[in-house]
């Protein structure tokens, strides 16, 4: 059974990840990339679908021993876990390179003290745990074939075949270290070359400590804000700039329930508010690899713009169900895809259109067609802002006139205006003045309940949706202005669980289905936390925003992670993992908190 979700680790290599349990076991790995079929979906099902445990030998494979200590290297992507036995003290180091060649996880096995017998039983199985491969000798190397699939199994160790998985028995005293690598490789193509795994772990380590000093915020939550960012770092697809909201699919917001989607391709939302935090902490290479797979993507039709898109750029992420497998702690269906891919989120151009703003912002050097699709983008929210869409939490249900979308179309025009203002675009501005003020008045007017002072998730609705604490963090509103402390206030009484945290909306609705077209219901959405503390900070609150940041803060797994949501009742986190959409807002209330001297001793 896979443990919790928080009892796992990440490890990656800019191109694909791979998630480690407390007890040595990898129970997710997809290969070559992010969004390819996994090798390991122990995560997602039983280890009958694939997983790769490293650790001390025991009586069984069904109770194996968890580490007694784990953390990072240092601000890298090297993992270190450590065991205590009656025999001795053992440490594996996991870690996936920088790919340069065939993708690689390799585990390196060291000896503390004693002498401990060790156990890897590697269970390979493609196409998400359907497939079993054929396994076989090749010039002295293992090698699992399916198709167009070949994974090599490199170690010194002497291995054996039982039960359809390869086993490695052996033990380890002080000083010695025993390496254990898998590669892909296209299985029509020669093998990969023989690993090297100590000069691969130099040159890992060497790359992350380079690219963390390029950080700009020393602050007090540095701690915090390094892990973030490199977590933000891992779940970039390197080759293309593309940024995916999660390594994983399937793992449920609803315990047991139906929530539980695809996240491993780059939505244009998640994807620009990951490029703000990058550009804000001093990362421009990232934020202008983003750009220009943003012109990539979007090509010459930014009037058919789509919320994601895959990691490449490609259009269409049709859903489906892996029946074989039966979900995350029984949490079925298992899918693959993403049938929100369509959707209509007028939201999106917002974001996208403050992405690029805060690029030219920052310094980034300008790109003609990065201008011109920004214009094009407003022509095309000129007809189209007044619409219903299915807003930011793609509801499943009915479009309704979602306020955060028409907000967010007002930054998209108001952005606009300020590009042209600067004498660095060419557009109808008056025209365009009067839109801003026309977008401005009818959220206003249309979505705000007096009686309540509040504004509220859609236009005649009386329900509330925490995306509406962004309206002063986009300039929508003043922080001061008593409907902005309205809002602010109402959400805190009516979407705040038992513990403080922010749920995204009342899902109940009455009936079968809730108000967002699905059954069941989930946890508080920890972006939506993060943004709270934002705004009470804005309005002056800065002692109770410092205090719900730090709450956030100790959510976080003990190697500094988060899933996409928490659930009070309980107390663990849920959903894919780990969570762009956590992290960013992790970095950006962390500066913000800076900025206003906000923080503990």
């Amino acid at each position: 059974m896979a443990g919790r979700i928080e009892d796992y680790a990440l490890i990656g290599d800019m191109q694909t990840a791979a998630l480690v349990c407390r007890d040595g076991t990898v129970d997710w790995l997809c290969l070559p990339r992010f969004d390819s079929h996994a090798v390991f979906a122990g995560l997602l099902g039983t280890e009958e679908h694939g997983f790769w445990r490293l650790g001390p030998a025991h009586a069984t494979d069904a109770e194996p021993p968890t580490a007694a200590r784990r953390r990072y290297r240092g601000d890298s992507l090297i993992l270190e876990s450590e065991w205590d036995t009656p025999r001795g003290t053992v440490r594996v180091t996991d870690f996936m390179p920088p790919r340069d060649g065939a993708p690689q996880l390799i585990r390196i096995v060291e000896g503390i003290s004693g002498r401990v017998p060790m156990r890897s039983a590697l269970r390979m199985r493609f196409s998400y745990g359907r497939v079993v491969p054929w396994v076989h000798k090749h010039e002295g190397r293992t090698v699992a074939v399916a198709g167009p699939d070949s994974v090599w199994f490199d170690t010194t160790a002497e291995t054996y075949g039982k039960s359809l998985t390869t086993y490695a028995d052996f033990t380890v005293a002080p000083g010695d270290r025993i390496a254990f690598t898998i590669s892909w490789e296209p299985s029509h193509k020669q093998p990969p070359p023989l690993p090297e795994p100590e000069q691969s772990l130099d040159a890992t380590e060497e790359f992350w400590r380079d690219w963390v000093e390029q950080c700009t915020y020393h602050g007090p939550y540095r701690e915090a804000v390094v892990r973030s960012l490199i977590t933000l770092k891992a779940l970039t697809y390197a080759p293309t700039g593309g940024i995916v909201a999660a390594p994983t699919t399937s793992l449920p917001e609803d315990i047991g329930g139906v929530r539980n989607w695809d996240y491993r391709y780059t939505w244009l939302r998640d994807a620009a508010i990951t490029l703000s935090s990058l550009l804000r902490t001093g990362y421009r290479d990232e934020a202008r690899a983003w750009r220009e797979w943003l012109l990539r993507a979007v090509a010459g039709d930014p009037e058919n713009l789509q919320i994601m898109y895959g990691i490449a750029g490609e259009r269409e992420l049709g859903e489906a169900e892996l029946d074989w497998l039966p979900g995350y702690e029984n949490s079925g269906p298992v899918r693959v895809g993403n049938g929100a891919a369509h959707q209509l989120q007028l939201d999106v151009y917002g974001e996208v259109t403050e992405a690029l703003h805060l690029a030219h912002m920052t310094g980034l050097a300008r790109n003609d067609y990065a201008s011109l699709l920004q214009l094009k983008l407003i022509r095309y929210l000129e007809k189209h802002w007044d619409e219903p869409d299915e807003g930011i939490w793609e509801v499943r249900g009915p479009r309704r006139h979602f306020v955060h979308s028409k907000v967010m179309a007002w930054v998209a025009v108001d952005r606009t205006i300020k590009l042209i203002e600067s004498g660095d675009a060419d557009g109808p501005l008056e025209k365009w003045r009067e839109l801003r003020d026309d977008i401005h008045r009818d959220v206003c007017e249309k979505g705000y309940d007096k009686e309540r002072n509040t504004f509220t998730q859609s236009y005649g609705s009386k329900e509330l949706d925490a995306s509406l604490l962004l309206i002063p963090q986009m300039g929508f509103l003043p922080p001061d202005d008593k409907r902005v402390i309205g809002t602010i206030e109402a959400i805190q009484r009516e979407l705040s669980t038992s513990d403080g945290f922010i749920l995204r909306y009342p899902t109940s609705g009455g009936g079968d289905e809730n108000l967002d077209g699905l059954p069941g219901d989930e946890g508080a959405f920890l972006a939506c936390s993060f943004w709270m503390a934002d705004d009470l900070a804005m309005i002056g609150r800065v002692d109770e925003a410092r205090k719900l940041f730090e709450k956030l803060l100790a959510l976080r797994n003990d190697l500094g992670l988060l899933a996409e949501e928490w659930d009070p009742r309980l107390q663990r986190q849920v959903g894919n993992f780990p969570q762009a959409f956590s992290h960013v807002p992790l970095i950006d209330t962390a500066l913000r908190l800076t900025a206003s001297g906000a923080y503990g001793g």
